[in-house]
């Protein structure tokens, strides 16, 4: 007894439905085609240049130098965390306003109308890109339509990089000064008013030479927080100088014409099914 484990398909259906409609097809697989290969020649061609960084290691420059008890050695390369920090200055505001101004980007991407800044801030996002290579590294991507302009962009943020880090490390640095020179001056003038005072007893001596300690460890402190505050070194490692491309990354022709070709050839089938069925229900009518 022969059983049936479900409707089976009907491959001369499937035939039927080619051999009466393969011209129709034909055509619109041509006619989309020559649609998306003159879509794709107007897209005007991008070009895209990245330089690639490796941060270094964010802890005190000061303290690794001056301080022969520090483990941590300034010349290493950045861990995980620095990555991210570097990531995140390279994709910051303060970054993006640098870059837009420097080469002024709402002229060069012919921004205008309403909204010019949330237009410009959409372009700026759609051709950089700032993303974390495979080994902690940072890759800095550029599109352009002019391929030295995409070099000297990623170029100029590679070099920028440096730049905003030694702002933001300075304001820390700053308030951390201000704080380390009040606290030397006040432990300062508090050994002095103890020297002042009449009397030399033991009591005395050690007081004033246990503030003599914490007085040199402050001032140790304060030096290298003034050197933090004044120091301007690089805070990256540039692995790769953006170059000017000399192939376009975008727009891929043939990848346009066979998407747009054979989403046509879909969207007709799916249609040519929907057109045969009310025929056949009209025909049983």
């Amino acid at each position: 007894m022969e059983q049936d484990f479900g409707n089976s398909y009907d491959h001369r259906a499937t035939k039927r439905f080619f051999c009466r409609w393969w011209k129709v097809l034909v055509i619109v697989a041509a006619v989309a085609a020559v649609a998306s290969l003159v879509v794709a020649m107007l897209i005007k061609p991008l070009y895209k240049s990245s330089a690639v960084i490796f941060p270094t290691n964010s802890n005190r420059l000061s303290k690794a130098i001056m301080d022969y008890h520090y483990s941590l050695d300034f010349m290493d390369y950045g861990i995980e965390r620095d990555c991210e920090y570097a990531i995140q200055i390279l994709s910051s505001k303060r970054m993006q306003q640098a870059v837009c101004e420097h080469f002024n980007l709402m002229e060069h991407y012919a921004i205008g109308g309403v909204h010019p800044q949330a237009k410009l801030e959409k372009q700026y996002k759609s051709n950089i890109s700032v993303k974390r290579t495979d080994f902690l590294g940072v890759e800095i991507g550029v599109l352009d339509q002019d391929p030295q302009w995409a070099a000297d962009i990623a170029n100029y943020m590679a070099a920028m990089y440096d730049t905003l880090c030694h702002d933001i490390h300075a304001d820390r640095a700053a308030s951390a000064a201000d704080v380390m020179n009040g606290v030397v001056c006040a432990m300062e003038q508090e050994i002095d008013s103890l020297s002042a005072t009449a009397g030399s007893s033991q009591w005395k001596r050690t007081l004033i030479e246990d503030k003599c300690e914490q007085l040199a460890d402050l001032q140790t402190r304060a030096m290298q927080t003034n050197v933090d505050r004044s120091l301007e070194v690089s805070y990256k490692y540039l692995v790769d100088q953006a170059v000017v491309a000399d192939k376009k990354a975008y727009p891929k022709r043939l990848l346009i014409v066979l998407t747009g070709t054979l989403g046509a050839v879909v969207v007709c089938i799916f249609g040519l099914l929907v057109f045969a069925k009310k025929e056949d229900d009209l025909a049983e009518a």
